[in-house]
């Protein structure tokens, strides 16, 4: 198959109209189509029909799309990869960070980026550990920080940094929260958790379901931040990673108890792609991030560097 007919049939399907594609890739509305025929002919199956607003993919135009977009994307990685073989890795990389990571991330991360690969650029998407996770999967980023992902035969996962949940409340409320209050516990307290299926509320969720333990959630809020505004000034209680409660802004209306028996603990995993070859800008990437200083970064002190 051409790589050049597999873009244009790409290009096509994503902006349901071959005029449209046509302005994007510079060639005539007749030589786009002619080269799309030709693809649906090697292929034996109709790709596109047209409807009165642009055109549509088939049933088979939706399936082959799939590998489409995969065939280019590896065809992309590979001509990155060769450019990299020099002594400096060069070419793109995109990684994929959750909100809470990014935040405190990606300053140093680009900056520590630019410092060992000058000939390269990186791009960092913003996402839930969900939605950055299907990104991985679909090659739309190359690396992918991860908060608790299930398990997948598509994906490899190194464990960075794991981080301990408490249970946080205003100074405001009643009763006083202990230093400590065990996983049984839980369940006497209302709750402000993510909705799901946000990494920490399954996390909150499977331990308890482990333990026998009904919890009484109350609010459901999908922001770090808003989760801690809400429990700073309303009479629930919010679980949250320790260093949400720190930082970047410390929390002084906001008590913390210890959760343990047993502990509840965050586990941020570096993920790749397994079908995927790894470009050599990716592997040193991957090398990068395992030398930064997660724990300083996520306990507030100063910013992260490699840690020799």
């Amino acid at each position: 198959m051409d790589l050049r007919q597999i873009e244009y049939f790409v290009r096509v399907a994503e902006n349901r109209s071959f005029s449209r594609a046509a302005g994007q890739l510079a060639i005539s509305q007749p030589s786009l189509s002619r080269q799309v025929g030709l693809l649906e002919q090697e292929l034996g199956q109709h790709l596109l029909y047209r409807n009165g607003r642009g055109v549509e993919p088939t049933e088979a135009g939706l399936r082959f799309l799939e590998h489409a977009r995969a065939l280019l994307a590896l065809a992309a990685r590979a001509k990155e990869d060769l450019r990299s073989m020099g002594d400096t890795p060069s070419g793109k990389l995109t990684i994929g960070l959750p909100p809470r990571i990014a935040l405190v991330l990606t300053p140093p991360l680009v900056r520590a980026f630019h410092e060992a690969f000058p000939n390269a650029s990186i791009t960092v998407a913003e996402g839930l550990s969900v939605q950055v996770r299907e990104w991985l999967l679909a090659g739309r980023v190359d690396l992918a920080m991860l908060y608790d992902p299930p398990p997948s035969p598509q994906l490899t996962y190194e464990s960075l940094f794991r981080e301990e949940l408490v249970l946080a409340a205003a100074r405001t409320h009643r009763p006083d929260l202990p230093a400590r209050v065990t996983v049984a516990q839980l369940r006497d307290y209302p709750l402000i958790l993510p909705s799901a299926p946000n990494a920490i509320r399954a996390l909150v969720e499977s331990v308890c379901r482990a333990h026998g333990v009904h919890l009484r959630v109350v609010a459901e809020v999908d922001a770090v931040h808003t989760l801690v505004e809400l429990a700073n000034q309303g009479p629930a209680c919010a679980i949250l990673p320790r260093s949400a409660v720190r930082g970047p802004e410390p929390q002084p209306n906001l008590v913390v108890a210890d959760i343990v028996a047993p502990r509840i603990l965050n586990d941020l995993v570096l993920a790749s792609a397994r079908h995927r070859p790894a470009t050599r800008l990716a592997g040193a990437t991957a090398a990068l991030l395992r030398g930064l200083d997660l724990a300083a970064a996520f306990q507030g002190r100063a910013a992260p560097t490699q840690s020799g």
